[in-house]
C-alpha cells in the first residue's frame, strides 16, 4: 500500500485511495457527505485566513471535510470506518 520497495517509505495516500484499497468494491457507503467545515469562533490565522484555506482545500480534493467516514465490508465483514486525509493539514 504505496510502499517505497527500497526502504519501505509510507507514500502520501489520499483517504479515498486508503478506502478504495481497504474496503470491498461496491460495499462502500458514505456518511455525512454534507457535513461541512465552518469557522463559528473566527479562526485567527498569521498565514492564510482559514476560511480560505478550508475553500482551497475543499477545491484541491473534492472533499468537503479532512476525515471521511462510512460503511462497507472488509472481506466480507461489515466495518465502520473514518479516514483521514492528509491534503490539508497533514
Amino acid at each position: 500500500m504505496n510502499l517505497c520497495e527500497q526502504c519501505g517509505y509510507h507514500l502520501k495516500m489520499s483517504s479515498s485511495d486508503r478506502i478504495e484499497l481497504s474496503i470491498d468494491p461496491g460495499t462502500w457507503e458514505p456518511m455525512d457527505e454534507d457535513m461541512v467545515s465552518l469557522d463559528p469562533i473566527e479562526f485567527h490565522s498569521e498565514e492564510e485566513p482559514y476560511k480560505n484555506r478550508i475553500d482551497s482545500y475543499q477545491r484541491k480534493t473534492g472533499l468537503t471535510e479532512a476525515v471521511q467516514t462510512g460503511i462497507g465490508q472488509l472481506d466480507g465483514i461489515n466495518v465502520a470506518i473514518a479516514v483521514m486525509d492528509f491534503s490539508l493539514w497533514g
